[in-house]
């Protein structure tokens, strides 16, 4: 399947799991030939996650090279909650993009055995068969791994899980999967010369009104507290507890029977000269800073191996200033470039939160 880099591959393996969930994770990956020195080659990926004030970091992230195909690239990013939030992120980000690589496969093999050809090189195909072909295997993957999650031995995720947002790249073909409230952002460049900032994911939150229509259809209850008015939260039939901030996640087994789904929104995008980058992160940075922030800064950083982390420390930054009285919450970035050359943009007008 190719390289994996995640914060697991930088610890020493005999570092405890409470040390890994409070250090800082770097990862950067690099494009060119084998033959070029260090200095030469280009970046086109870097991961840095941060812990913030509320205890362990409960983030995860990961990106794979060489998947599915020698080019192709898997990146995903993943926000933990409740008391085992911080294992089952790490669990999830260890385990699904195999999961992932085996369903498309395996769909591929039973295309071949019904008579149909097919190929791994997506980029010569129609982008609504792309869609198709990779939408049914990220669904039965998230199945997967939240029934693998649900027998996994002396892990309860009765009241834990984990948000999941990732992009699959093959060839030109990018799929987003994304479940939770983590989010992916492009920068891509207009017909007059701006980078502008083009979401490519929903939050998935209980105030959007489909998930919240799923969620009382199944007796769930979706209020806000009124200490916090601006946060719809899911909660059980009868009691106040536990305040779920998101309508879709992996693990969460008490509330699956209440509305909370792990089946993840699936999109397509096929890139184009005018895509400069796909930012992936978890809450901790949307909630702190725009979207036209983030690929402002992204793109403003001097090079491609620092954007990760400079994102991160502006977020944590921009917490500080924002919400002095609140905690500062984990802040974890994924950033991924597709064109090896810079380009001089005029960068999106910046609008407060």
């Amino acid at each position: 399947m190719g390289s994996c880099f995640s914060s697991a591959s930088l610890k020493n393996q005999a570092s405890s799991e409470r040390k890994e969930c409070e250090e800082e994770i770097q990862v950067c990956v690099e494009r060119g030939d084998d033959g070029l020195s260090p200095d030469e080659k280009r970046r086109i990926a870097s991961l840095y996650s941060h812990r913030g004030n509320k205890g362990l970091n409960q983030d995860a992230a990961i990106l794979c090279k060489g998947y599915g195909t020698e080019e192709g690239l898997f990146c995903g990013v993943f926000d933990g909650h409740g008391t085992s939030g911080h294992t089952v992120s790490r669990v999830v980000r260890d385990y699904l993009h195999a999961l992932l690589l085996g369903e498309r496969n395996a769909l591929l093999l039973s295309q071949e055995d019904d008579g149909f050809t097919d190929s791994t090189d997506t980029s010569s195909t129609d982008g609504e068969e792309v869609l198709d072909e990779w939408k049914e295997a990220c669904i039965n993957a998230f199945k997967t791994m939240d029934e693998e999650l649900k027998v996994r031995p002396n892990l309860d995720c009765s009241f834990s899980g984990t948000t999941a947002v990732s992009v699959i790249k093959q060839g030109e073909d990018l799929i987003i999967a994304n479940l939770g409230d983590s989010r992916a952002v492009m920068g891509t460049v207009s017909e007059e010369g701006h980078l502008e900032a083009i979401q490519l994911t929903t939050d998935l939150k209980p105030s959007v009104p489909q998930e919240t229509e799923r969620i009382r259809k199944s007796n769930g209850r979706v209020f806000a507290l009124e200490r916090e008015p601006h946060i719809q939260r899911v909660w059980l039939p009868d009691e106040d507890f536990p305040g779920l901030a998101m309508a879709r996640a992996l693990g969460d087994f008490q509330l699956k029977n209440y509305g909370i789904i792990s089946v993840p929104q699936v999109a397509h995008r096929r890139v184009t000269s005018r895509d400069m980058l796909i930012v992936l992160a978890t809450d901790g940075v949307w909630d702190a800073l725009s979207n036209e922030e983030v690929v402002s800064i992204v793109w403003s950083t001097e090079t491609n191996e620092d954007a990760s982390k400079t994102l991160v420390e502006a977020a944590r930054n921009a917490w500080k200033s924002k919400f002095p009285s609140a905690k500062v919450d984990d802040c974890t970035a994924a950033c991924l470039f597709f064109q090896e050359e810079r380009q001089e943009l005029l960068l999106p007008t910046v609008q407060d939160k």
